[in-house]
């Protein structure tokens, strides 16, 4: 039974579950990225309901949408959920579906679609929480922001927008509604993208001329199979990862290829630096092959006795009556780019379940999604209290 004056009643209820509904139905995967139907969507929202709004349209149809609950002098709350979704799949069609992509539907409990888990769930508790505070007449020691990016599954497109724009300056924490089975994480991992090219030289198959760029290449992936970061490990994260995600080479049947790509994922945990995966990775390889840089996001780890995780566990422990012990996770979102640049501690509690991320028939639980609604109005109101 919850103990929190943050309890959504009926009405509540039945408008947060209204607003996830038609953000469902607006459809924002990525790729492509196409956040703005969302994004005009929660615009005329927040509007309508009193919140100070503002847009940017990044680079076309890509949006960030800005709203703000105005407070003291105290350092800002970020509340941070991304538009954008996974897509569905080729091999995805209406027929490997139970349920509608994009109907929202609602059985047993649980409402179905994509971004269900990840993570319109977590933005619209976020915006019920919000609206909560909002209206409660209290009076804030601090602004509570919130700040919904575009672009995420992109490499954190619309949070490194944020950043460059100083949109979120003065910040003091920052919390994140990625899927978390409303566990409180404050650790995941990096990720580190690189782009793999090997280089032969061109050849008519039938005389058996060229260098042929697919078998460097492979040889050189069969070096790395066995994950020479293994032995990199973390309590709350595991070890680190390496993954072949995509590879392309040849143009002809009939020519020996003299050029072939990869490309890597490469999750990282603290102690592992770009330049040691990179020294790692040259010592396995010759001068046929060349090893760029993507992107690079670092590994996000907060102290558990950071006075804003006993925050979150009480807010938790108010709602959901038990203290959760703290984890981590092995994927990344936008708090790898927000929190080392703002410099503030973070962490991630959202209703969606983990694991449901980019799957079939993704849904999210009814009654974890009011939840975390409560769950975000008990930080805000501790963090931000007088």
């Amino acid at each position: 039974m919850s103990n929190s004056e943050w309890t959504l009643d009926a009405a509540a209820q039945a408008q947060v579950t209204d607003l996830l509904t038609e953000m469902i139905q607006r459809q924002s995967p990525d790729p492509p990225g196409n956040e703005a139907q969302v994004a005009e969507y929660l615009e005329r929202w927040l509007r309508d309901h009193g919140f100070d709004v503002e847009t940017d349209e990044f680079a076309p149809d890509r949006v960030n949408v800005l709203a703000r609950v105005s407070g003291g002098v105290k350092p800002a709350l970020i509340f941070s959920a991304h538009l954008d979704t996974m897509p569905v799949g080729a091999n995805e069609g209406s027929g490997a579906w139970n349920h509608d992509p994009f109907g929202a539907n609602i059985v047993n409990g649980k409402l179905y679609g994509r971004g269900a888990a990840d993570m319109k769930s977590g933005l619209a508790a976020m915006i019920a929480a919000a609206l909560m505070i909002k209206t409660s007449g209290r009076t804030l020691a601090g602004d509570l922001i919130l700040a919904f990016s575009a672009g995420e599954s992109s490499s954190c497109l619309g949070a490194k927008r944020m950043i460059e724009r100083g949109d979120l300056e003065g910040a003091g924490a920052l919390l994140v509604s990625e899927p978390s089975s409303l566990n409180l994480l404050i650790a995941e991992t990096g990720a580190l993208w690189l782009d793999i090219t090997a280089t032969g030289t061109l050849g008519h198959a039938s005389a058996g001329g060229g260098k042929n760029a697919i078998l460097k290449l492979m040889d050189f992936l069969n070096s790395i199979r066995d994950n020479p970061f293994a032995n990199y490990t973390h309590p709350l994260l595991g070890p680190g990862s390496l993954a072949i995600n995509t590879i392309t080479g040849g143009s002809a049947i009939n020519l020996t290829p003299d050029t072939a790509r990869a490309a890597l994922d490469i999750r990282t945990v603290p102690g592992m630096t770009t330049d040691g995966i990179m020294a790692t990775l040259r010592a396995r390889c010759g001068p046929e092959i060349a090893i760029a840089v993507r992107d690079h996001k670092p590994p996000v780890v907060v102290d558990s006795d950071d006075p804003f995780i006993a925050t979150c566990q009480a807010a938790i422990s108010a709602v959901r009556g038990a203290t959760r012990t703290v984890g981590g996770v092995t994927y990344f979102s936008d708090s790898c780019v927000l929190a080392p640049a703002l410099g503030v501690p973070r962490a991630i509690i959202g209703p969606g379940e983990l694991g449901m991320s980019g799957q079939r028939d993704e849904w999210v639980a009814l009654d974890a999604l009011y939840d975390a609604a409560a769950i975000f109005g008990e930080i805000a109101s501790i963090y931000l209290g007088d």
